[in-house]
Order: structure tokens, then C-alpha cells, then sequence
């Protein structure tokens, strides 16, 4: 609603009053209406909105809106406080139209004023306020029509007695505030009686409202002020108040003035500034009234030690003092002696207010003789407060009873700058009074801080000058005024500072100029033309904040002009005069004041143009004794004071140096303290010692080259130096190294000016300058950057001492490069110390490589082996290391191309210099008569493949610069290598050198684009730089970057790594042609590197794919080996499983299986490995006497194994595709692995079977072969010899069912398979074909070859092989088997004589199995063979051979007819009696093959009597009774049809007495004694009775079977109750006796086992 409100509030003040509908306004007022009284609270949006809406509509129709306010004026309605609202924001907006309705306003508003609460008066008497503000407002704009009647004059006193008397006492602050400006405005429309009466309560209660805060104060100010013009500035009669009367009042204004608003929100400061404003209108008010009394007042006010009081009267006088002039002109002196006793107040508020009023005193020319003088020193005296020192004020802090606000001494001093600028500019009376005067502001050192503001007045009062050159006469008549030698001396020191406030140099020079006719005739000419040059220098003080030079720069500049000025000047008594006035200055400075410094150099060029020794040697004690050489600044303006004496005064500089290094720690005071004081020792030791050290130096720096070199030997070559070195404190350590550098200095510029020596003991003084800059153990406190900026000049010193002859050695070199080379790696804060220290770093690599090396190779090593130590820096993850590395390499490069190719010198001169031929004679002597090959450096010597893979991948770095540099250095290195001589007999093509120089070029565009345009894409000049670098970059040269990338690949900045991956990829795409086996080796080794400690997942990713990109390009064998041969070593000696980030060979495996073009082969390699991996153990019978590495072995295959995992779970489609391609390989691999893995399953190691079959499960799911995963889950662990091969079986059963298509290539894959080496893998395809061979019947010649292998491998020496290949034969389908039954016989044949059991019954199951389809042809001729060799398996222990033997007997019996019948009758009778006892085995199995095999042989022996039992109960009975009946009865055929077989049956009984089953002992014996009881032949009696009888007595007492005991038990009865007993007796004694000695031995044997159990 809110937002509607407001639109239609905008829409209805945008009509005309043309556009106007009355009824749609009161349709739109009577919503508004509503909308406002629905609500008891009025503060929403909406409401607001709402009340906006009809202030709008009233200021068309004011009318219409207030009859609909005035529908809600009521007190008993909520709305009431909204409707008074309305009417006080109407009266606002539109005061012409509200005023001639107000009387109708007030006569319904008074009336229920009285019932109003009190949390809605506040509203009320905003709307009274509001209204009378309407009424003045409407008094100004139209006073002829003011419609202000006796009723609206009752009404507004009977509103105002109610307001007064009982809302302005009310407890409630918002109704008191909101009363007293409701009075404020109203005290101006009442009567003058009323108003009168009511200032006794009125004044105090607006008074009481100033002990609440600045906000409220301020109201009660306005109000005051409203109430003040109404009582004493009416027209209508005299002041109603005395002045008496307004005591109270105006010491209650005072304080407020200065109330303190430390609020920085701006809205605050408006308040406190609007009330300033509306206290001094009060005051105003009052002065007009009473101007005398007020002043008085003031003046007082004043002098009362009030601070508040004071700083509140002189704010007033100053605000009154233009405006009461004419009223206060008599007061002057009273005015002036008031100010003066103020002069001396601490308070800094009271100062500021003061200053002011003195300047608005000068505007009114109230400052004239000494009394202004006073004035304007006391201003110039605050012109010179700093905000850190308040100079020598004592400022006291004082608690007053309201909070004053603070001024600080820079407010002071901004106030006393501008207010004496302005009086200088402004006031043309003050000349008088200002000039000459402030030149005595100048040399007072308590003004130092104002002389900036006293030179720029200086200024403008000669711009303003009323009388011309008598301004400079005018000096010469005040005595009390400085000479110009003072002024010189003092303005020249406080040039000092180019960068001080105020633009001082620039003021002091034109002081300088504009007073030149002070001094000496001659300068002023100089004066004129160089004063501009150094104002020029000064004017840009931006431009000098960015040289950290600039004061070295700006002081020597001031030294530079003191000495020509002294040179123009040509006098040399004032020259002498000016000196003394430098030496009486020093009291003018502080010791830790750089201008003290600076005037040490001042005196000491003034004494370097005297010439009077002792003139000289007076000021040098003068200088050492006023210089506090604790103090480092002051410490060195005083060495280069003394090194600029020594220019002209050497000896006695040198004399002066000696006796102080003589008496350091000899006075009496010294000592005394040393005795109590070790650190009073040390640091005063260490100040004069670092104050000798410099002076020496800078002696050393100025004096003439021709005359130091004996000096300088024999400081170095004595001890002197060395006393100087027993320094500690860091800035001590400072001054001696800068000596040792001056030193060092000081003989280069002596060769530089033709007087060349070598510096003795050089290489100590480096020693001396690397202890030095070390850090002490015993200063452990001492400031980091004071160690740094030791360290910044300690490096730049090594610089001049290496560059000066002699060369250095390696010793020292080495020992320089080992202590400097670390500070690359200092933190990058504070930059401004750490910069030089870098840039000097720099510089001393650079100066060791251009000094060091006796030739061009000789200098290239050196080159190397410095890049190499800063190799590490740029590589940093750090960004400054590698910007200051890169910068390094960069100059150093520069150095090197300058000096070895350019036929620069090593100080960077070119042509024939003095430089050069020195250098030829000492670096080249040796190699004058040598050609240009053997001085020169080779390209080889320069190693550019591995500086190419440092720098490259600089070139793809986060930091600009850092990119720049980078490419810079690689187009240094190859500038350089293309300018060098190349080998003899080098075959270069042109063709290949204008490549070159086109690469090169191509390369330095790319930098031109990065010096002009940082906005390029760094990705695109990246790429050129790379394009260039694959022609720049020879053959071993790339194979060298090819090699070293490991490290590159691995940057720790990921941009840059991902940039070195690209640049691989680009050299491997590109050249990958050129690479050997060797060198892909070698890069892969290196890309494997890589990526293993590649810690980010991405550029591992980048990474493989390089390694992917080198295996497209060259030989992808190769480096799917060494990918191979890493993860194979990984898994030996890593546990791969909890590698942090995940195995990289896995991810490498990843990698291969999703390339499109690597898939395939890399599958195939896999493939080809898995087939070559030896398995050492578990196979025993090839490879247990080969001697490899089992654990690298054993990981190959691990690895692998692995691999295949990662292909087919992550190769995606591609992978996919892949494996389906090459599925019947895969498969037929991953069967034989299964064989493999299985062997050494059984000796104990799992995990490659687990292994394995998790990618043989994972081959599964990605070829979809779901069921097979499904057998595989099931079985696959199972590591017995059946199980592992019938799994195997399994899965060949599930490929042929589910891909039929894919079972002849996997079988033409397993037929080779079955000549590999390892036993289990034959196994394992020996497994699959059998299986296979079941699903050929489509296959056709594969088949064919199939049967021929399975036949070939029947005499495998793996037993398992031999019967799964005899298994396979017998699956030959039923279509195709007649082709090879024969064949499979032979077979069947050969191995039922095999020494293996299990074979044999494999032999005998697949007999049964082929008989059921062979024809006759192919079984006659082996049907005996087959015969006997099924008779000799028949006593087999292993029940399924016996009875699969019996089966397969029978069956032969279905070929013993035709010509074979006989003789295979003959093979029935010699298996008969076995048959017969095996009826009744122990195995229910061989029973059944037995019963089977009688019924199928007995119709061949043509016996009615034997069919007959065929069909008995006792024949198909399992029960041992119906057995014996049958063994009778069949006993009673053979003796009745067969008496001629019955002795051959009898001997294979009787030998089946021993058989090693009871059960069939015991058929034996009853089948023995049922013959013999029931025959009647004497021969077979007398051969078999006595024998079977004594066994049975025999074994009655001995067997341990009961059915053995038993069944002989039954067969004596048998033989007893037989018709041949006497026969039985006439042999049963010998029997008897023989048993009976048998029977006793065992049953003493017997006794013996159970005494020892």
C-alpha cells in the first residue's frame, strides 16, 4: 500500500487545477482516511504514504481535505495523533492556504487539549510549532493579508499558558523538548503582557534542557534565541529584561560554545556547528542591546581560569568584534591587555581560539608596535608545532564540568599558519610590523618547525612591498637582525628535507634568492641560475616519494651549491666567517636531527676551500666533538664531512683518525664505566669504531686517486682494519662494511682514472663483509630490517671487491655464493629494504660471473653452476623467489651474451676501451694465439634442454613480470647458442639455420608483445613461445628437456604445471619421430615421476595425458612398459590402497583405456604382458628351476592384472569398444591368468586371485556378460583342483550359450594356449576347450583342429591336462564325433594305462561315454585290449573306477559277437569270478554296474541256468542272505555248465581272499566253499579244499571283520556239511596244525600291541 500511496500522492501534486476532480480527490481523501484510521500505530510506511496522499490533495483542495480531517477530530478517536499530524505537515508544505484556516484548526484542536496523554503531546506540540512556523512564514511572504484575529490570539494564549505551565513540566523529556520549541515559536505571535509574565518560568526552563545532550541543547538554543529577539528587540517597547537578568543566561550560553562533539558522523557535526551559530546570534542579540556590559562581561569571562570559559569569551569577542566595532572601538586597550595575559595559557583550545581572535584584531589594525610583535611571534611560535612534539609548551590537561574538544597541535598550527599568511597577504598595514621582523623567526631553534611559513610571508611581503630596495636597507639599521652569513648558514642546513611540509626548500630558496643582494656580490649571478634548477628538482614531491635516492640526491645537490657558492664567493675571510657560524649552529640542532648531519657536511666543503691548516684541524676536533656518532645519520654526515676535508687536507684528516683510533676506550670516564658495564663497552666501542671505519672510507672516497693507494695498503695490509672490525650493533656493522666498501670503490675509480693496483688481501676483506652481515648470537634482539639493510650492504660491497683485480678464486667464489645466494628467499617485507637487497644480489652475480673464468667454457660452467643453485628460487611456490630468480637468470644472461658473444667488456663498454684491453690481457693472455673455438663457449657446454624445461614453465606463471622475464631468458639463451661457433663438422642444413633465426624472431615478437601489451591472452603467447622453442631446440637438446620434466610437470604453481604439460605435448606431438626407444624410456620414466607426486587431481590428469601423447607419437610398447613395470613395482614395495590422492598408475590405466586411439593397443600390450608374465610358483613342473625375481615377477602380473581392472572400469565407451574388439583375446588371457592365479593360490598367496577375478568381474561388466559375472562371484575362490577347473568350464558354457560368435576365434586363441610353458595355464585352457568343444558343432576345420590338439596334448605331463583333453574328445558333438571315434579310442586306450588315477577314471568315464555311439568297426580292434585293460581297473580302491570299469565292461559286451565273440567270452570267464564277487561290494554303485554287467554278459556264455538267476530274488536283492543263495546257486551252474572253468573261477576266488575289502573276502570265501562243497571233482578238491579250509579257520580266529568271521563261520559249514568230508579229514590235521601255529603266533603279537598301547 505504501508504494501505491506515494504514486498516487506523486500523480495528484503533478495536476493542474484544471485537471482537478473535486469528487475523484474526496474518493481518494476518504480511502487515505481510512486506511490511516485502521491502525493505531502511525509510524509505517504505508500510513506515512497515506498522510502524503492528502497533504497532496489539501494543496489543491484544502478545503475538501480538512472537512475530512475534521470528520476524525475527536478525542475519543485512535486516529487523532495522525489527523494532527496531517494538519502540521500541511502547514509546512503550504503555509498560504493553512493560515486563513487556522482559526478553524485551533477551535477543535483546544478543546481537547486538555485530555491529550502524554505520549501523544509530543505530536501536538509539533503541530503547534509547525503552525506558528507557518504563521511567520506566511507573515514574510504576504504581511499585508496576515489574518491574525483576536480569536487565533485567545486560542494561541490559552494553547501557550497550557503548554507553559503544564506540558513544559512535564516528567516525560520528549514532551518537555517538544514543548519548549513549541514556546520558542509561539513567543513571538503572543502579547507582549503574556509573555512577560511568563519569562520567570520560560528562561529557566529552557535552561534546565542544556544539562541534556548536544541535540537537545541545540533545540534550546533556538528557542532561546527566538525568545531573546522577542523580549529585547521588540518594536513595541523597551527590553523586558535588564542586563542583570541575562547573567544566568548568557554563563549558561558561554560553556557551549565550546561543547566537544567527537562524533565523526557528519549529521552530529552539522548539530554542533548549527548550535556555534545560534549561541552567537544570542550573544549578537544581547550585544545590540547591551554592547558595553557584554564586553565587560567577556573580558572577564576571560581572565576567569575557566577553560571553558575562556575558550567560550573568546570565541564570542571574536565572532562580535567585527560586528560591535564602532561600539567596542574604545575597548581596544582593554581588548589588547586582555589578549597579552593570555598569551601564556596552556590550553591548546584556548591558543587556537586566541590565535584567531589576533587575527581578526590584525583585520581591525589593533596590532601595532612591540605589542604586535608579540602577536605575531606568539603565532610564528605556534607555526612551528608538530603533531607528534608540542614543542617546549607545558600542555596541561584539565577536567572541566563540560566535555571541551580536543585540539591537537596541527589544528593549532593550521590556524596560526593561515592566520599569519593571511594578515601578510591581506593587511598592508602589517608590513610595518612584519618586516624586518620575521627574519629573526628564522634562527631561533625553537622556530625551526615555522620557518617554511615565515619564508612563504618573507615571500609575499617583497611581492607586496610598498617601498621598493629600502626593504634590504632597511635589514642593515636593525642591529637585533641576523647577518647573512647566519641566514646562510641557516637557511642552507634546513634545505635539508626535500619532501618537508609547506614546501620548504622551495620557500628557503626563494628567500635565498630574493636576499641575495645581502651577500657577497659574486654569487648573485650564480644564485639565479641555480637556484631555479633546484626548485625545479623540489616541485614534483610525488615524483621524489617514488626515488628512494632522492636524498642523497637533494643533500649532495645542497653541498654542490654551498661549494660553488663558496667558489663564486672568493672570499676567504667571510668563507672563514661563514665557518664559525656553521661551528655556532650546532647548538641550533639536536644529535638526532639529520640536519646536524647535514651541517657536518656543510663545514666540512666550507674547510675543504680554507687553506689554513690550523683553521682546518680546529673545526675537524670541532666537528667530532659536537657530532653524537651513536646516532648513524649524524654519524656518516659526519664521515663525509671528513672525507671532504681529505679531498684537500689528507694527512691532516689521517692524523685526526689516527689519534682517535689510538684512544678509543682511554679516557678515565671509559673506563670506569667499561669496568661496570659491558654493554656501555660494546655500544661505545661500536660507535666510534663504525665512525673511524667510515671516516677512513669516505677518506679514502674523496681524496685524490693518485695519493691513496699507499694509504689504503697500509690500512688493509696493517691491523688498523682489523680493530675496526670488533663491531655488534647492526648499524655499526653498516658503517664498517660501507668503508670496506668505499675502500673498494676507491680503487676502481683510481683504475678508471689510469692509476690502476690490485687491493691486497682482498679476498679477507670479503671474509671480514660475510661475518659481518651474519647474525650474531648475542644480538638476537636487534631489528630484522637493520639485518637486512646490513645484508643489502654487505652484498653491495662483495660487488666492488670482486670487481676489482685480483680474480677472484674458486675457494672464495664459492664461499661468496654459499652466503649470499640464501637471500633470494628473504620475505618480500618491508619492500623497501628488501629491494635494494635483491637488486644488489643481482648485481654481485653478475659481477662474480663477468669477473671470474679464465674463457669463454670456462665462464660458461660458471653460468651453470650459478643458474643451477638458482634453480630452486625459480621454481618457488613462492611468487617474489621466483620473480627475483627469474630476474637473476635474466641479468645474468644479459652479462654473459655482453662478455662471451657481444665483445662488450665486463663493465659494458663495446669497441676498444681501456677495460677491454685489460681484460684481454688478464682473462685472455693465455689464449691470444688460440682460434675463437677454444675461447668461445660451445652450445652444448650451455645445456639448453635442461635450462629450456626450468625457464618454460615460467613463461605460463600467474605474475605477469614473471612471464615477461621468463620468455626474455629463453631469448637470451638461444640468441647466445645461435652466435656461438658450432663443432666442427656439424652437418647443419641452411634451411635449418633460417628456421632457427625465424623461431628466434617469431620469440622476440612474442616479447615485444609483453613489454607493450599486458592484456594479451598469456595462454596464446604461451603457445608461440612453445612453437618456437620445437625448432629451436636440437635433437639432445629436446631429448635433455624431454628428460628433466618430472620436475617441471610438478610446479608448484598449477598454471605453470599445466603449462610444462602442454609444452611436453606440443615437443612429443611435434618431434616425437626423432625419439629412440632409449629416450621414450627415459621421458616416460620422467612423466611417471610426475605423476606420482603430482598433488593436484587435475594436473595428474594433464599429465597422463601427456604420457598418452607420448605414446601416440612414438612407441606406444614402449611406454605402456614402463607405465607397466612402475605399477608393478608400486604394488611390490607400496601399499597401493591407501595411497593419499589414489594410485597414479591407476589413473594412467584410466587414461590408456579412455584414448581413442590408445585403447586398443594398450589392451592388446596388457594382453601380450599378462602372456608373457612367468608364474614361479605353483607351476612346478616348467619353471621351478628358472631363477627371476619372484617379487618383480609377481608384481608384473599384479600389475597387469590391475591394469585390466582400470581398463574396463574406466574406460567408458572406448574402453568398451576396445574389449569388445578384442573379447575372445581378453577372455582367453583372463581364463589361462585364472589357472595361473590359482597355483599360487595354493601355495598360499591370494591376493592375485582376488585380483584377478576382480578384473575378470569387472571384464564382465563391461562387456555385459552379467551371468558370467554372476559364476564368477560364485565360484571363483574356490581354489580346489575340480572347482577352479569346472568354474572354468562354467564360464566357457556361458560364452558359448550367450556369444556363440566369439567361441571360434577364443578356441583357435586356447589351442595356442595349450603350448605355453606353465602348467596351470594349460590347464586352464585345457578346461575351456573341453568345455568348448561341446558347442563346435558349427565350427567346422577349427573343430578339426581342436580334436588334433586335445589328441597332441593327451601325453601332456600335467595329468589334469591329459583327462580335461580326453574329457573335450568325448563332447565332440554327436554330429561330428563318428569322424573321430577311433580316434578317441586310441585315446581312451593309451591313457587307461596312464600312472595317474585320475586320469584313468577319466579314461573310464569317457569310454562309457563314446561306446554309447561308436560303431563296431571302430571298437573291434581294440575291444580285447579294451577288455583287459577295464579287468585290471576293476580292483581299483576308487569305487567310481571299479564301477565305471564293470560299466564300461558290460558295454564292451555289446561288440563281443561276430568273429570276437569267442575270445571276448574268453575276457567274460576271466572277469567272471571278480563280477560275481563285486556283486555284493561295499558300494551300491558298483553293485548296480556288476548286476548290470552279468545281465549283459551271461546271454554270451549261452546258459539257460545263469539267465535264469538273472531274474531270482537273490540276484536283484541287496541283502547278504540272497546273495550266499545266489553265490550257491550259481556255484551249482558253473559245476553243473562249466566244470572245466570252475578250477580258473576257484583261482581268482581264492586270490580274492586277500582283496583289501572285507565285504569282498567274504564273498570270496562263501563263493569258494559254496564250490566246494557243492563239486565232486577230486582234482579241484584236492588242490583248493585244504587251502580254503585252512583259511577259514584261519580267519575265524584272526580277521578283525565280523562279516569276514561270520561268513567263515557259514562257509565250514557249508564245507562240513558237504558229501566230501573225508576227504576234508584226511588233510585238515596238517591244516589244523598249521593254523593252530598260526593262529597262535598272532595271538601273540596281538598280546604284545596291547601291552606297549
Amino acid at each position: 500500500m505504501a508504494g501505491v500511496f506515494k504514486v498516487m500522492a506523486f500523480g495528484v501534486h503533478a495536476l493542474d487545477k484544471d485537471d482537478i476532480d473535486p469528487a475523484f480527490m474526496a474518493k481518494l481523501a476518504k480511502i487515505a482516511t481510512a486506511e490511516l484510521i485502521s491502525s493505531k500505530e502511525f509510524n509505517s510506511d504505508w500510513q506515512r504514504a497515506a498522510t502524503s496522499l492528502l497533504v497532496a490533495i489539501g494543496s489543491h483542495l484544502p478545503d475538501l481535505m480538512m472537512e475530512e480531517i475534521f470528520l476524525h477530530l475527536s478525542g475519543t478517536n485512535s486516529a487523532l495523533p495522525a489527523m494532527v499530524q496531517i494538519l502540521a505537515e500541511f502547514a509546512s508544505t503550504d503555509p498560504l492556504q493553512f493560515i486563513p484556516r487556522w482559526k478553524g484548526v485551533l477551535s477543535r484542536i483546544l478543546p481537547i487539549l486538555g485530555n491529550v496523554r502524554d505520549t501523544q503531546r509530543p505530536i501536538f506540540a509539533n503541530a503547534f510549532k509547525c503552525w506558528c512556523q507557518a504563521a511567520w512564514q506566511h507573515s514574510i511572504d504576504s504581511p499585508s493579508h496576515f489574518p491574525l484575529g483576536g480569536d487565533v490570539m485567545s486560542y494561541l494564549n490559552s494553547a501557550f499558558e497550557l503548554l507553559l505551565r503544564v506540558w513544559a513540566a512535564s516528567r516525560d523529556l520528549k514532551v518537555r523538548v517538544a514543548s519548549v520549541e513549541a514556546l520558542g515559536q509561539m513567543v513571538g505571535l503572543i502579547t507582549r503582557t503574556q509573555l512577560k509574565a511568563a519569562l520567570p518560568r520560560l528562561v529557566p526552563t529552557i535552561l534546565d534542557l542544556y544539562k541534556k545532550d548536544q541535540e537537545i541543547a541545540f533545540l534550546a538554543t533556538c528557542s532561546l534565541h527566538n525568545l531573546l529577539n522577542a523580549s529585547l528587540l521588540s518594536e513595541t517597547g523597551p527590553p523586558m529584561l535588564d542586563f542583570e537578568d541575562l547573567t544566568l543566561t548568557l554563563s549558561t550560553l558561554l560553556p557551549v560554545v565550546s561543547i566537544n562533539n567527537d562524533s565523526k558522523d557528519q549529521s552530529d557535526f552539522s548539530i554542533g556547528l548549527k548550535m556555534y551559530n545560534e549561541v552567537q546570534r544570542c550573544f549578537l542579540t544581547v550585544g545590540l542591546v547591551y554592547p558595553d556590559d557584554l564586553f565587560l562581561f567577556l573580558v572577564n569571562k576571560c581572565r576567569v581560569k575557566e577553560e571553558p570559559l575562556t575558550f567560550g569569551g573568546l570565541c564570542v569577542l571574536k565572532h562580535l568584534l567585527p560586528r560591535l566595532f564602532e561600539a567596542w572601538h574604545s575597548k581596544i586597550p582593554l581588548l589588547v591587555e586582555a589578549v597579552k595575559s593570555l598569551l601564556e595559557e596552556p590550553s591548546l583550545g584556548v591558543r587556537k581560539a586566541l590565535s584567531e581572535l589576533i587575527v581578526v584584531m590584525a583585520s581591525h589594525c589593533y596590532l601595532v608596535g612591540s605589542s604586535g610583535e608579540l602577536f605575531i611571534e606568539y603565532l610564528v611560535r605556534h607555526c612551528a608545532l608538530t603533531d607528534n612534539n608540542r614543542g617546549d609548551l607545558d600542555i596541561l590537561n584539565k577536567r572541566v564540568e563540560m566535555k571541551i574538544r580536543a585540539v591537537t597541535p596541527g589544528e593549532l598550527r593550521t590556524v596560526c599558519e593561515k592566520g599569519l599568511l593571511l594578515v601578510t597577504i591581506t593587511i598592508p598595514e602589517m608590513e610595518h610590523v612584519l618586516w624586518p621582523f620575521l627574519l629573526r623567526m628564522i634562527i631561533p631553534r625553537s622556530y625551526t618547525g615555522a620557518v617554511a611559513t615565515v619564508c612563504r610571508c618573507i615571500s609575499e611581503l617583497w611581492r607586496h612591498r610598498s617601498y621598493g630596495n629600502d626593504m634590504l636597507s632597511e635589514c642593515k639599521t636593525h642591529p637585533d637582525i641576523p647577518t647573512a652569513e647566519e641566514l646562510l648558514a641557516r637557511l642552507v642546513v634546513l634545505l635539508h628535507d626535500p619532501l618537508a611540509r609547506e614546501q620548504l626548500p622551495t620557500q628557503i630558496l626563494t628567500v635565498l634568492c630574493l636576499l641575495a643582494p645581502l651577500f657577497p656580490k659574486n654569487v648573485n649571478l650564480f644564485w639565479q641560475d641555480e637556484i631555479p634548477k633546484m626548485k625545479a628538482y623540489v616541485s614534483d614531491t610525488e615524483d621524489l616519494k617514488q626515488d628512494p635516492s632522492c636524498q642523497d640526491t637533494w643533500d649532495d645537490m645542497i653541498i654542490n651549491f654551498l661549494a660553488e657558492s663558496l667558489d663564486f664567493i672568493q672570499d676567504a675571510d667571510w668563507v672563514m666567517s661563514l665557518g664559525n657560524v656553521f661551528a655556532k649552529h650546532y647548538e641550533l640542532y639536536t644529535s638526532d636531527d639529520e640536519h646536524a648531519a647535514l651541517l657536518h657536511r656543510c663545514l666540512g666543503i666550507l674547510l675543504q676551500k680554507v687553506n689554513d691548516r690550523a683553521y682546518v684541524s680546529d673545526k675537524i676536533d670541532l666537528m667530532y666533538k659536537k657530532a653524537n656518532i651513536a646516532i648513524p645519520t649524524n654519524r656518516l654526515g659526519l664521515a663525509k664531512a671528513m672525507g671532504l676535508v681529505a679531498a684537500s687536507h689528507l694527512d691532516t684528516v689521517l692524523e685526526k683518525l689516527k689519534d682517535i683510533l689510538d684512544n678509543v676506550g682511554q679516557s678515565i670516564f671509559q673506563r670506569i664505566m667499561a669496568l661496570f658495564s659491558d654493554s656501555f663497552r660494546t655500544e661505545d666501542s661500536d660507535d666510534i669504531h663504525a665512525a673511524l671505519a667510515l671516516m677512513y672510507g669516505y677518506a679514502a672516497k674523496y681524496a685524490p686517486s693518485t695519493v691513496i693507494e699507499a694509504r689504503i695498503n697500509a690500512l688493509v695490509g696493517t691491523n688498523m682494519l682489523s680493530r675496526l672490525l670488533n663491531v655488534h650493533h647492526p648499524r655499526a656493522k653498516q658503517a664498517v662494511i660501507t668503508a670496506i666498501d668505499l675502500l673498494g670503490s676507491a680503487v676502481i675509480n683510481a683504475a678508471e682514472t689510469g692509476a690502476p693496483f690490485p687491493l691486497k688481501r682482498r679476498d679477507v676483506l670479503l671474509d671480514y663483509i660475510l661475518t659481518l652481515m651474519g647474525r650474531d648470537d648475542n644480538d638476537g634482539f636487534a631489528d630484522y630490517n637493520e639485518l637486512l639493510r646490513t645484508q643489502a650492504i654487505a652484498i653491495s660491497a662483495c660487488t666492488t671487491l670482486v670487481s676489482v683485480e685480483p680474480k677472484l678464486t674458486v675457494e672464495t667464489r664459492n664461499h661468496v655464493l654459499k652466503a649470499t645466494l640464501g637471500f633470494f628467499a628473504v620475505p618480500n617485507d618491508p619492500v623497501d629494504v628488501v629491494n635494494p637487497l635483491i637488486e644488489n644480489l643481482i648485481t654481485l652475480l653478475c659481477a662474480i660471473l663477468l669477473t671470474s673464468g679464465e674463457d669463454g667454457r670456462s665462464r660458461a660452467e660458471l653460468l651453470l653452476l650459478m643458474l643451477r643453485q638458482i634453480d630452486q628460487f625459480v621454481s618457488s611456490p613462492i611468487e617474489y623467489q621466483r620473480k627475483r630468480g627469474c630476474l637473476a637468470v635474466h641479468e645474468m644472461l644479459l652479462k654473459f651474451r655482453m662478455i662471451c658473444v657481444s665483445g662488450h667488456c665486463a663493465l659494458g663498454c663495446q669497441g676498444s676501451c681501456a677495460h677491454n684491453k685489460q681484460i684481454d690481457r688478464i682473462v685472455f693472455g693465455n689464449f691470444s694465439k688460440l682460434p675463437s673455438a677454444f675461447v668461445l663457449p660451445s652450445r652444448e657446454a650451455l645445456c639448453l634442454g635442461d635450462r629450456v624445461i626450468v625457464y618454460l614453465p615460467r613463461c605460463a606463471d600467474v605474475n605477469s613480470e614473471v612471464r615477461k622475464i621468463s620468455a626474455e631468458i629463453l631469448d637470451q639463451l638461444f640468441s647466445i647458442s645461435l652466435s656461438l661457433p658450432r663443432p666442427a663438422g656439424s652437418l647443419i642444413s641452411s634451411e635449418d639455420i633460417e628456421l632457427s633465426y625465424s623461431a628466434l624472431s617469431s620469440l622476440e615478437d612474442v616479447i615485444a608483445i609483453l613489454r607493450n601489451d599486458t592484456s594479451i591472452d598469456p595462454s596464446e603467447v604461451f603457445n608461440r613461445i612453445v612453437s618456437s622453442l620445437c625448432i629451436l631446440l636440437t635433437k639432445d637438446e629436446l631429448v635433455a628437456t624431454l628428460h628433466g620434466c618430472s620436475v617441471a610437470l610438478n610446479d608448484k604453481i598449477k598454471q605453470s604445471a599445466e603449462g610444462a604439460i602442454q609444452a611436453v605435448v606440443e615437443f612429443v606431438s611435434r618431434r616425437g619421430r626423432e625419439l629412440s626407444e632409449f629416450d621414450i624410456s627415459r621421458t616416460t620414466q620422467s612423466l611417471i615421476s610426475a605423476t606420482v607426486h603430482a598433488s593436484d587431481k587435475h594436473l595428474r590428469v594433464e599429465t597422463l595425458g601427456a604420457i598418452s601423447s607420448l605414446a601416440e607419437n612414438t612407441s606406444p610398447s614402449t611406454v605402456f612398459d614402463e607405465v607397466l613395470a612402475t605399477a608393478g613395482k608400486d604394488i611390490v614395495s607400496k601399499d597401493i590402497s591407501r595411497l593419499r590422492g589414489g594410485w597414479p598408475m591407476q589413473d594412467a590405466f584410466y587414461a590408456f583405456s579412455q584414448h581413442m586411439v590408445l585403447s586398443v593397443t594398450f589392451l592388446e600390450h596388457v594382453m601380450s604382458a599378462l602372456s608373457q608374465t612367468p608364474i614361479v610358483k605353483g607351476d612346478a613342473y616348467r619353471v621351478e628351476d628358472s631363477q627371476v625375481d619372484n617379487n618383480i615377477e609377481n608384481g608384473n602380473l599384479q600389475a597387469a592384472i590391475f591394469a585390466l581392472t582400470a581398463f574396463f572400469r574406466g574406460g567408458g565407451k572406448i574402453g568398451k569398444r576396445a574389449a569388445e574388439q578384442n573379447y575372445a583375446s581378453v577372455l582367453s588371457e583372463l581364463t589361462l591368468q585364472l589357472g595361473s592365479c590359482h597355483s599360487l593360490a595354493n601355495s598360499g598367496q591370494q591376493e592375485p586371485l582376488r585380483n584377478l577375478l576382480t578384473a575378470f568381474q569387472a571384464f564382465c561388466e563391461c562387456v555385459g556378460d552379467l551371468e558370467m559375472g554372476k559364476i564368477l562371484a560364485r565360484d571363483g575362490e574356490l581354489s580346489e583342483n575340480e572347482r577352479w577347473i569346472n568354474l572354468i568350464g562354467d564360464i566357457a558354457g556361458c560364452i558359448s550359450i550367450k556369444r556363440p560368435k566369439e567361441v571360434q576365434n577364443i578356441c583357435l586363441v586356447l589351442t595356442k594356449s595349450l603350448d605355453r610353458p606353465l602348467k596351470y595355464q594349460r590347464e586352464a585352457a585345457a578346461a575351456a576347450l573341453s568345455e568348448f568343444v561341446h558347442y563346435s558343432g558349427g565350427l567346422g576345420s577349427c573343430l578339426e583342429q581342436m580334436v588334433e590338439v586335445l589328441c597332441r596334448h593327451v601325453s601332456d605331463e600335467s595329468s589334469t591336462v591329459r583327462r580335461l583333453c580326453l574329457r573335450g574328445l568325448v563332447q565332440i558333438p554327436s554330429i561330428h564325433i563318428l569322424n573321430y571315434t577311433s580316434q578317441v579310442l586310441g585315446v581312451i586306450l593309451a591313457l587307461l594305462d596312464d600312472s595317474d588315477e585320475s586320469v584313468q577314471l577319466t579314461a573310464v568315464s569317457c569310454l562309457l561315454m563314446i561306446l554309447e555311439s561308436s560303431p563296431d568297426d571302430a571298437v573291434e580292434p581294440i575291444l580285447l585290449n579294451l577288455s583287459v585293460r577295464l579287468r585290471n581297473l576293476q580292483a581299483s580302491m576308487n569305487v567310481k573306477m571299479r564301477a565305471n570299469s564293470f560299466a564300461a565292461f558290460g558295454a564292451l559286451s555289446s561288440y563281443g559277437i561276430g568273429a570276437l565273440k569267442d575270445a571276448f567270452v574268453e575276457q567274460v570267464h576271466a572277469a567272471l569270478p571278480c563280477l560275481v564277487l563285486h556283486l555284493h561290494d561295499e558300494d551300491a554303485g558298483v553293485r548296480l554296474a556288476c548286476r548290470n554287467t552279468l545281465k549283459r554278459v551271461f546271454p554270451l556264455m549261452e546258459i539257460e541256468g545263469l539267465l535264469a538267476l538273472l531274474n531270482t530274488q537273490s540276484f536283484l536283492s541287496d541283502h547278504r542272505s540272497d546273495y550266499e543263495d545266489f553265490l550257491r546257486d550259481i556255484a551249482k551252474q558253473f559245476i553243473q555248465h562249466l566244470p572245466s572253468r570252475v578250477d580258473t573261477y576257484m583261482a581268482a576266488t581264492v586270490q580274492a581272499f586277500d582283496a583289501p575289502w572285507p565285504a569282498i573276502q567274504a564273498n570270496a570265501i562263501y563263493f569258494s566253499s559254496s564250490i566246494l562243497s557243492l563239486s565232486d571233482n577230486h582234482h579241484i578238491l584236492a588242490i583248493y579244499h585244504a587251502q580254503v579250509f585252512g583259511m577259514l579257520v584261519g580267519d575265524l580266529s584272526r580277521s578283525p571283520d565280523a562279516i569276514v568271521r561270520a561268513t567263515c563261520s557259514s562257509a565250514l559249514g557249508l564245507l562240513l556239511k558237504s558229501s566230501n568230508t573225508l576227504s576234508w579229514r584226511a588233510v585238515s590235521p596238517d591244516r589244523s596244525d598249521s593254523t593252530s601255529r598260526n593262529h597262535d603266533l598272532e595271538s601273540t603279537q596281538n598280546q604284545q600291541i596291547q601291552t606297549e598301547t
